[in-house]
């Protein structure tokens, strides 16, 4: 072997080596919990929004779906957020970067959809209670 071979060998070597690059189909362990995080934020979302609606009922439905969208938001966004901080690369790279930016805004809204439900139950439930006694107060 020659000296004039070496750079040929360096340069093969170099060629030989390199990590095939992540499929467009290819579920990384980034895109997973992106993809995690995108179904627990959406199911808060869903979980808020049905709790926004019947957060003027009586029998507290709207609620219990606020007291469950709140964590589920926030599991949500935190999760798409450990994902963006822990990405590599941009988009494409298989790291779940646009995954975990998604997660995080459908988090957010989960978690603001549980919140204002949560602030409407107190509400309806403070005026049902001054309802109620002014009736039987009535009544007497």
């Amino acid at each position: 072997m020659s000296v004039r071979e070496l750079p040929v060998l360096a340069l093969a070597s170099l060629v030989v080596t390199q990590p095939d690059p992540t499929g467009a189909y290819t579920l990384t362990a980034g895109r997973f919990w992106s993809l995690v995080a995108v179904l627990v934020g959406l199911a808060g979302t869903i979980i808020g929004a049905l709790a926004l609606t019947r957060s003027t009922g009586r029998n507290g439905t709207g609620r219990k779906g606020a007291l469950v969208a709140l964590p589920a938001g926030l599991s949500g966004a935190a999760i798409g957020g450990l994902v963006v901080a822990a990405a590599e690369g941009g988009p494409g790279t298989g790291y779940g970067i646009v995954g975990g930016y998604i997660a995080l805004v459908i988090g957010l809204i989960a978690v603001s959809l549980g919140g204002l439900a949560l602030a409407r139950s107190r509400t309806t439930g403070r005026q049902v209670e001054v309802v109620d006694n002014t009736r039987r107060n009535r009544g007497r």
